[in-house]
């Protein structure tokens, strides 16, 4: 299976000067857990997640005062839409993060997180599993 076959097509972009309570509202309304960081100053793409929210409003940060571009992960591993999902989740388990931001030639076009992989490859393990006891 490949990533364009798990991939969530909802891409939240926001940019870097957006709260982390606008970005955890936004996040939240559109049912996804990260958003892609469009920084048109710095020509350049970064993924905020919901545990980099988790992280800032834990230290005791104030989510009013401080903007995704701060808590942006900038040193980001892009997937093509043709990846295995053992390539996505090998780079994944490879870098220690959740999700990837998914990359045509005309820019992002989805995310693959490490709950759309398991939602994938739960049934066909299920089904494997059956053909060996049966």
């Amino acid at each position: 299976m490949l990533v364009r076959d798990a991939m969530s097509t909802v891409v939240l972009t926001i940019g870097p000067a957006h709260t982390l309570r606008q970005a955890a509202r936004l996040m939240s309304e559109r049912r996804v857990g990260a958003a892609v960081v469009l920084d048109t100053d710095a020509d350049g793409l970064g993924i905020l997640t919901e545990r980099d929210i988790l992280i800032s409003v834990g230290s005791g940060q104030d989510p009013d005062l401080e903007t995704a571009g701060t808590h942006t992960t900038t040193d980001v591993v892009f997937a093509a839409p043709s990846w295995t999902l053992e390539d996505a989740a090998d780079a994944m388990a490879h870098g220690g993060f959740r999700h990837l931001i998914v990359l045509d030639d005309d820019g992002p076009v989805g995310v693959v997180s490490v709950r759309d992989i398991i939602r994938c490859w739960a049934p066909s393990r299920r089904q494997q599993t059956a053909s060996l006891v049966g």
